[in-house]
């Protein structure tokens, strides 16, 4: 099971850098919005070791919505992961239509299990909710994102906590709306066959280690409990909020089909769900940048009503 191939991706976020630093001399693609950066808040502590987010915000008018970006690759968090989404123009053009973003590094797999970074995640929402009058944002309309593992966390949050109501409390992490990069979402059956739990090799050593403590030792049985229970398009309920899914169809990292398991499962219990394909986009694609228009169209159309 292959999830990572690092020089490649290097060499893709590399050709992502060119493409966007010559939009910006010629013209194309360029983005003029002012963004104040607030960076290293800290919304939670574990162990003694403090979780933190960047905060986007805009110079010129705010709508008074936010959208939190989970900030993960590979499930790896550090600011060279939220550096990508800085040169895929993310919060430029979000902040650009007056959002407000709140970029969560929820901990890296070297430290911390899926479960605990969906946790981190939660908490970070939460921590968002609490202080949405120094923010002035809605806490009920909250948008969230991600890609790749920080989609797959960020569809994990959402189908967990499901969508927001006027019902608040002190552990509310629902958000109104979803819009995810090329996500993992069934762990259970990565590659059009399902896992072989009783083979050491058939769980990618990078996943065994996101789901199982360090140390711990794990039955067949209790493999296939975190894989599904970690699995998105296996979690979803009615109450799931509504998704927008973009995935290359040449994406050789996570396969487009993990895209199509998300959609089918969201349309079994009649969640409202848009899937975009990319044609060649791989993972990612040098011009993702427009793509992140689709996002704002997306959190304009959920998140405005």
């Amino acid at each position: 099971m292959k999830y990572l191939n690092d020089s490649r991706y290097c060499r893709q976020l590399l050709l992502l850098w060119l493409a966007v630093t010559v939009g910006f001399g010629s013209g194309m693609g360029a983005v003029f919005a002012e963004v104040k950066q607030t960076q290293n808040v800290v919304y939670a502590e574990v162990h003694g070791i403090g979780l933190v987010m960047d905060v986007f915000q805009p110079v010129g008018e705010s709508n008074g919505l936010a959208i939190v970006d989970v900030v993960s690759g590979s499930w790896n968090s550090s600011r060279g992961k939220l550096r990508d989404h800085q040169l895929a123009q993310v919060f430029e053009r979000l902040c650009g239509r007056g959002y407000t973003v709140f970029a969560v590094r929820p901990g890296s797999v070297s430290k911390f299990t899926i479960d605990e970074m969906v946790e981190h995640v939660e908490q970070a929402i939460q921590w968002i909710k609490k202080r949405h009058k120094d923010y002035q944002i809605d806490p009920l309309k909250l948008g969230i994102m991600g890609a790749s593992a920080g989609g797959h966390l960020a569809s994990l949050v959402a189908v967990r906590n499901g969508k927001s109501s006027t019902e608040q409390s002190a552990r509310d992490a629902s958000v109104h709306t979803v819009a995810v990069f090329f996500p993992p979402t069934d762990l259970m059956e990565f590659r059009g066959q399902a896992v072989d739990l009783g083979d050491a090799q058939g769980v990618a050593p990078i996943l065994r280690q996101a789901l199982v403590p360090a140390g711990n030792d794990v039955t067949p049985d209790e493999l296939e409990t975190l894989l599904r229970l970690a699995s998105p398009a296996r979690c979803v309920t009615p109450n799931t909020p509504p998704f927008l899914l973009i995935h290359g169809t040449a994406d050789d990292v996570v396969p487009i089909s993990q895209s199509e398991k998300m959609v089918q499962a969201l349309q079994e219990v009649g969640v409202e769900v848009k899937l975009i394909r990319k044609e060649g986009g791989g993972h990612p694609w040098l011009t993702i940048y427009e793509e992140v228009e689709d996002f704002g169209d997306w959190f304009d159309q959920h998140l405005r009503q």
